[in-house]
């Protein structure tokens, strides 16, 4: 029995012995299949490489780049412990390649597929822009967000996102291609329905909320409330006038407006934002009285006017025409520009349209007053030539007014075609007030008015039947006009020229010759003179002896008797010629041509014609 025991005993460390001998040349390293995660230790960190020991022959070596954080710092000690992936082993040369990148990445991908399983959500970082999307780190892999999933609306500015952390919704993964989608839109659609339908319980017209910027149009803004958008129209933002809603807004103001209506069926919200404050066009007659002087801004300018604002959302127009007493303006800039203090009176107030009329020449007197009383018609005044036209030159009164002497009142007497024949700019001139019209804003003035009208004592000067002697001035088809004295011309129809019958008194009459007629017509008021050559003639025939008398085509005669008429006067003048007499054409018209017929012609009766309007009148009429 005993020896048993002993030999017992000593076969139990002989066994012992032989199992560990197996452990050693055989050890147990656990599970480290190729392609699984396995928990490792830190055992030693140099400047390149990691050693980690996962209970294998030997230890894995890892990249220190693995084990860096975004600054490059290196964040592992020896002890600690990390999660390595098993790439690859070799149990006959007892090396292992480890990586714990690949085991994060695996760990997350298994993280991802269980949040799209449960629908749930993963925070990242958005990194980078690339084609159609961006790049969003979520923490060692990397996924992709299209553009379209960004929000829900487009992003105007797709580069302001980068480096900015949201949360997303994993749409897709593929393991195998390390590819990860996601989308921010799906969540974001998720919380604004949750939203809408509480936002849709609560809300009613008359109601103050809060809101967010969302989109800015020409029109009006779209304003975010939280799961519903609704539109703030352009109008309804401030009492004044606004030309764009970023004048008083930008994207992502927050903003508390009153809701103007609500749809609920349709879900279209309308929003007011000067509802908030109280109308300043109430009893806007009572603050803006007519008459009374206010001072205000020019906010804008338009062709027909300026707008400007006597408080804020209060603007009264001042039409062109209200600018200048006497200035004629084509545009408003020439007297204002936006920005400027200005000071205007109320002219008229309609509180239904709000509208309010302003004028700005009001503040001052109205200077065609002070010239009227100062100008009285009849006045004698002295000024300088502004301008010169075709119908008058420009006199300088007043400040901002300027006399008109018209050209038919520059001379009683002569015809001037253009005041420039006269007068130079710059030149003083004496004239007579002849009207003040202010409510046209007219002020004429003469320089003929100053003299008395040589046509006045043109009656008492030449009456019917005194003989003149002129100068003839012009030749017509009609007549002749002959210069009595200077600036004073009569018309001698060409039916009071000669008994005979004339085709054209230029055949007989030059220009600048001197002629006597006797006085026939005389009017001061009509400005005409008629003479007669014909009625002198017959007069100074009546004073000659029988047989000397003159006979012509109106004396009732026969053909016989014309016959012998013509070769009796043909003999006459032969002999007065012979004698040294003036003929009887030229004891009428000096220096002028008698026509002569080479024969008798048969009796015509002589067309008189009256002649028509004054001298002037006849003669532009000629020219």
């Amino acid at each position: 029995m005993k020896r048993n025991e002993e030999n017992s005993t000593a076969a139990e460390p002989e066994m012992n012995f032989e199992a560990a001998l197996e452990k050693y040349l055989n050890p147990d390293f656990g599970e480290l299949d190729e392609g699984t995660i396995v928990p490792g230790e830190v055992v030693k960190v140099d400047k390149d490489h990691v050693l980690v020991d996962v209970n294998f022959k030997s230890e894995g070596q890892i990249p220190i780049s693995e084990f860096t954080d975004v600054d490059g710092k290196v964040c592992v000690v020896v002890g600690d412990k990390v999660d390595v992936f098993v790439s690859n082993k070799d149990e006959n040369e007892g090396t292992i390649l480890l990586s714990r990148d690949k085991a994060k990445r695996m760990k997350l991908f298994d993280r991802l597929e269980k949040l799209q399983e449960d629908e749930g959500v993963v925070r990242g970082r958005i990194v980078r822009r690339i084609k159609g999307g961006y790049t969003v780190d979520m923490g060692g892999v990397e996924a992709f967000l299209p553009g379209s999933h960004v929000d829900l609306r487009p992003v105007p500015d797709m580069d302001a996102l980068v480096g900015q952390e949201f949360e997303f919704k994993v749409l897709k993964i593929n393991r195998r291609r390390s590819n990860v989608i996601v989308s921010r839109r799906v969540l974001l659609e998720e919380m604004r329905s949750e939203q809408r339908d509480k936002l849709l319980k609560t809300m009613d017209e008359g109601q103050i909320v809060k809101g967010k910027v969302k989109n800015i149009t020409e029109y009006g803004v779209f304003i975010d409330l939280g799961g519903l958008d609704g539109l703030l129209h352009i109008t309804d933002m401030s009492w004044k006038r606004i030309k764009h809603p970023k004048e008083m807004v930008q994207l992502g103001d927050e903003l508390e407006l009153k809701i103007l209506s609500f749809d609920r069926e349709g879900q279209k919200v309308s929003l007011g934002l000067k509802q908030l404050v109280p109308d300043p066009w109430e009893n806007i007659a009572a603050k803006y009285p007519e008459t009374q002087k206010f001072s205000g801004k020019v906010t804008n300018l338009a062709d027909y006017g300026a707008f400007v604002e006597l408080e804020p959302g209060v603007e009264g127009l001042v039409h062109i025409s209200e600018m200048s007493w006497t200035r004629k303006l084509r545009h408003p800039s020439q007297m204002v520009r936006p920005g400027d203090e200005v000071e205007v009176m109320v002219l008229g107030v309609d509180q239904d349209k709000k509208r309010i009329s302003l004028g700005m020449k009001q503040i001052k007197p109205n200077p065609w007053d002070v010239v009227a009383e100062k100008y009285p018609e009849g006045t004698v005044l002295e000024g300088a030539i502004k301008n010169i036209t075709e119908f008058g030159v420009f006199i300088g009164i007043e400040e901002g007014i300027d006399g008109l002497i018209h050209v038919s009142d520059i001379s009683w007497t002569k015809k001037v075609r253009h005041p420039s024949e006269v007068y130079k700019v710059g030149d003083t001139v004496q004239a007579k007030v002849l009207t003040v019209d202010k409510e046209n804003e007219k002020f004429t003035l003469g320089v003929k008015q100053l003299a008395e009208d040589p046509w006045s004592k043109v009656p008492e000067k030449y009456p019917v039947g005194a003989m003149v002697n002129g100068v003839v001035t012009n030749i017509t088809d009609f007549g002749l006009f002959v210069e009595v004295e200077e600036g004073i011309e009569g018309l001698v129809h060409v039916s009071e020229i000669s008994r005979k019958k004339i085709k054209s008194p230029a055949e007989i009459f030059k220009e600048g010759v001197t002629i006597e007629a006797k006085v026939i017509h005389v009017s001061a008021d009509e400005r005409r003179l008629g003479l007669s050559i014909k009625q002198l003639k017959d007069e100074e025939d009546r004073k000659k002896p029988k047989e000397f008398r003159s006979s012509g085509p109106d004396t009732g005669n026969t053909l016989g008797d014309l016959l012998r008429q013509k070769l009796e006067d043909a003999s006459m003048e032969a002999a007065q010629v012979k004698e040294g007499e003036d003929t009887e054409a030229q004891a009428v018209v000096r220096e002028a041509p008698v026509e002569e017929s080479a024969a008798p012609e048969e009796p015509a009766a002589v067309e008189e014609q009256e002649p028509a309007g004054d001298v002037e009148t006849q003669k532009d009429a000629a020219s």
